[in-house]
């Protein structure tokens, strides 16, 4: 079976603190779920499908002491990532000067779920993208599990899609067969694609080098996957499925990984 290995999105923090700030248990934490999750896709006998999970939440998180809030305001840079990001969703084009004002007021007026989920992807995405240092960290952790597993498919979820891009770019030495994106805010104007190292030139990126080929899966109402197709911002992209999750769950990786559009293009690679 050849060697996959999988880089985490969002949220994941919580596997760090509850594996006793253990990275190599919070790693592995992840690839007995991720295994299960990917076998509702597989079917068949369960079996260890990840070779391993690139972990990096540690790198972006600050540690919390348990008696923290989990409610704290957002700071400057989560709340731009936030405005950029409503500007995507269609709400709030027409900003003025009171960006901490919006920010409370756009949070107040998305639904429960979607302001949970907007107060995990704003900070996650603003301290990767504003803390060079952390990024280079993220994306080295990143790099390091494959070039030490030399994986034929790298699946990258949610923010873990713009690690593994960044890694595939910053380290030439990297390859692997196939790059399966779930769930990819790659493209997402205003927030993400502008900033990305290397920046896009003349409004599309590339396929890394070392990437045999891409497959983008996205649900067509995935509020992080904006746009859900990449093949207008990036060149390279092999195929795009576009998928109908959950309208309440609608960016994990658990259904993302038991989708049966993941499936056809892993298989071959499990024989």
């Amino acid at each position: 079976m050849t060697a996959i290995v999988g880089v985490h999105g969002i949220g994941k923090f919580r596997y760090y603190l509850e594996a006793g700030n253990d990275v190599a248990r919070a790693a592995e934490a992840m690839r007995v779920k991720w295994d299960r999750y990917l076998h509702a896709a597989i079917g068949g006998e369960a079996k260890p499908y990840f070779a391993e999970i690139a972990y990096f939440a540690h790198l972006i998180n600050d540690p919390r002491p348990p008696e923290a809030p989990e409610a704290e305001p957002l700071s400057a840079p989560a709340q731009m990532v936030l405005a950029g990001w409503a500007k995507e969703l269609g709400v709030g084009e027409h900003l003025t000067g009171a960006l901490k004002a919006f920010a409370g007021w756009l949070l107040g007026r998305l639904d429960g779920r979607a302001s949970a989920f907007a107060k995990l992807f704003c900070p996650e995405v603003a301290v990767y993208l504003t803390d060079s240092a952390r990024r280079q960290k993220a994306r080295q952790v990143v790099a390091e599990v494959i070039r030490r597993r030399r994986p034929g498919v790298v699946v990258a979820h949610s923010l873990g899609s713009v690690v593994a891009y960044e890694a595939f770019w910053a380290n030439p030495d990297l390859e692997t067969d196939l790059l399966i994106t779930l769930g990819s805010p790659l493209g997402m104007r205003n927030v993400i694609f502008e900033r990305l190292l290397p920046a896009p030139v003349n409004g599309r990126g590339e396929r890394p080098p070392g990437v045999g080929r891409w497959v983008n899966i996205a649900d067509k109402d995935d509020i992080a996957a904006i746009p859900p197709e990449l093949c207008d911002s990036f060149a390279g992209i092999d195929e795009e499925r576009l998928v109908n999750l959950d309208w309440l769950d609608f960016h994990t990786a658990g259904k993302y990984l038991g989708c049966e559009a993941i499936g056809p293009y892993l298989r071959p690679y499990l024989a």
